[in-house]
């Protein structure tokens, strides 16, 4: 299994330490792809002015290779039925982050770097979690804890609580 990032965003440091920390956490080979566009009209919610997070992962749900997970990294604001707005989404090997609401700007704040990629570290971390079959975890703390608003994604760590890293260990092995 390998993962392939697509993402729309050029920022060279940020998808640098999300391929890092992929390769660490779940010891696959990650492999980056800058595209212009991802989001398509088709998507696009004009009521909502939001993009619908399922139609965009089923969209590329035929994108994926053999052996492949793929996480699309889009700039605008995402949404799935019954929440006003998510982080992310994950579903049968295709996982989206949007990085529209982890920015520091979003909430009138003063930029920065180190917290825009700290968040988006582990919301990659997050959503890969559940291409691995991880569901939400109960530990605040654990990176696969849902994350309601922008403070549960900056209070928890980017790293897997103990239970979680024993279930993907088994799921790891179970792969082979």
């Amino acid at each position: 299994m390998k993962i392939r990032i697509i993402s729309e965003l050029d920022d060279k440091e940020m998808l640098e330490a999300i391929s890092n920390i992929l390769r660490e956490m779940y010891e696959l080979d990650v492999d980056v792809e800058k595209v212009e566009k991802i989001l398509d009209y088709r998507c696009f919610n004009s009521r909502r002015n939001q993009y619908d997070a399922w139609k965009l992962i089923q969209m590329y749900s035929g994108e994926r290779g053999e052996g492949e997970y793929l996480l699309l990294i889009v700039k605008e604001d995402i949404y799935a039925s019954g929440f006003n707005y998510i982080f992310g989404l994950a579903w049968q090997g295709v996982a989206v982050i949007s990085t529209y609401r982890l920015r520091q700007e979003f909430y009138g704040l003063e930029p920065d770097r180190k917290i825009f990629i700290e968040r988006s570290m582990k919301e990659a971390v997050h959503e890969v979690g559940h291409l691995h079959n991880l569901t939400h975890c109960k530990d605040k703390r654990c990176v696969m804890a849902f994350s309601s608003w922008i403070g549960d994604t900056d209070y928890k760590s980017w790293e897997m609580c103990q239970n979680c890293r024993s279930k993907l260990r088994v799921m790891q092995r179970s792969r082979f």
